[in-house]
């Protein structure tokens, strides 16, 4: 694929992706991005251009993208929806309901494993914020959470959860990135968020995980204005490679 330095999806994570997906991969953080904006056009040849592809890969990526509703498919390519604040509220409504119902099945359970998973995960996310990886910290998150939600074995929960994260993922990167270049002491909040989490699920304390789940849930205000900020700072950029 040609001009690596403007791809925004980590190349790492794409190690057994198929061609499609890897293009759908770095459209999808393109357009909830701002860098490919709303109405615009995608032409399958100028994309199959783009990315050194054939046209397959990039039909396959963009009846992904349709699914997700980020683009309208008309002849020949699509034309782009975009990610708007209702969408991001609603991400986070669906995933609060998603932690609320398994946390209820958690309860019924034996979660000490599960506990001992969480932290392990929870210590590698505060190596990520010591070195500033903002890439490997949102990994961790994600994991973090689909830990949580694979552990009740409940294959429709997942099917939800797996419909939603390729959007929700790349919205964590570009807000965590954000925040790791300008609101890097609001770490601290979100490990102490995480650390409760773990402790509601180890004591099975329904107050505490309402309390850990509004923390972690209530502020979308904050995560749509840091997708906004990463926005302008991706805009900055361009200029300044234009310049």
């Amino acid at each position: 694929m040609t001009e690596s330095k403007q791809f925004l999806y980590p190349d790492k994570w794409l190690s057994k992706a198929s061609s499609g997906d890897r293009v759908a991969y770095e459209l999808r953080m393109r357009i909830i991005s701002g860098m490919i904006e709303s109405g615009a056009i995608l032409s399958e040849n100028k994309l199959a251009a783009d990315f050194e592809v054939s046209r397959s890969p990039i039909r396959e990526a963009l009846k992904i993208l349709a699914s997700e509703n980020l683009i309208r498919l008309e002849r020949m390519g699509a034309v782009v929806i975009g990610l708007k604040e209702k969408e991001i509220e609603e991400i986070y409504d669906v995933r609060l309901m998603i932690e609320s119902f398994v946390f209820e099945r958690l309860v019924r359970m034996d979660t000490g494993e599960l506990a001992i998973e969480l932290s392990k995960i929870l210590e590698m996310m505060k190596v990520a914020i010591k070195y500033q990886d903002a890439d490997e910290f949102s990994y961790q998150d994600v994991l973090f959470h689909e830990t949580i939600i694979r552990y009740v074995d409940h294959s429709y929960i997942l099917m939800i959860w797996n419909n939603l994260k390729p959007v929700m993922e790349s919205f964590i990167l570009l807000s965590m990135r954000m925040r790791f270049a300008e609101k890097y002491e609001d770490f601290t909040r979100i490990v102490n968020n995480h650390e409760l989490y773990i402790d509601a699920i180890k004591t099975k304390d329904r107050n505490l995980m309402i309390k850990s789940l509004h923390k972690n849930f209530d502020d979308v205000q904050g995560k749509v204005e840091d997708l906004w900020s990463s926005q302008q700072m991706l805009s900055k950029g361009a200029e300044q490679q234009d310049d």
